[in-house]
């Protein structure tokens, strides 16, 4: 075991995107002697968000914790921060991906993520937007998660086919894992 998997924390950061931002706070997490685990960062609307899973020793945590709050003010940033442990996962056996895309209509990535857990699959990851299409409105959505192995795929396929139907939107499924 590494002193960088003794103590994890989960930084984001949020903020009017530019230039250097990703590199004023790697430096930070740097300087504390924090290691990045995991991350990622997005553009939503003219705000960057940054989401960053830190370890560290106890001494680096805690210095990144009372660090961060002054430097989000100085870059204008909305920050928050939990502590963490390593992710357990649970035992499945396999990983897909599914994308889908149809017309957007209100709902529909409430009702797929309700699916999801109504026969209790943890989402991993999900990206959606939408864009314009022969003058028409389309949202996309691509989930990644585990099919634990309690649960029956064939029987997850033939539902979410239903669903898909219910709610018109067309869709793959590839195993990634």
């Amino acid at each position: 075991m590494t002193v960088f998997t003794n103590h994890q924390i989960v930084l984001t950061a949020i903020g009017e995107d530019r230039p250097g931002i990703v590199s004023e706070l790697t430096q930070l997490v740097s300087d504390c002697h924090c290691n990045i685990i995991d991350s990622r960062i997005a553009i939503l609307g003219n705000e960057f968000t940054f989401i960053m899973l830190l370890a560290g020793d106890m001494s680096a945590i805690s210095r990144i914790e009372h660090t961060l709050p002054t430097k989000g003010m100085e870059l204008g940033l909305l920050t928050m921060m939990k502590r963490t442990a390593s992710h357990v996962a649970c035992e499945f056996c396999a990983g897909y991906t599914l994308e889908y895309t149809g017309i957007d209509t209100p709902g529909t990535l409430s009702k797929v993520t309700r699916f999801f857990a109504d026969n209790h699959i943890s989402i991993c990851s999900l990206k959606s937007d939408t864009y314009e299409e022969n003058d028409e409105l389309k949202m996309r959505c691509e989930l990644e998660f585990n099919i634990p192995v309690e649960v029956d795929i064939d029987h997850f396929k033939v539902s979410f086919e239903d669903l898909s139907r219910s709610l018109n939107v067309d869709y793959i499924f590839r195993r990634i894992r």
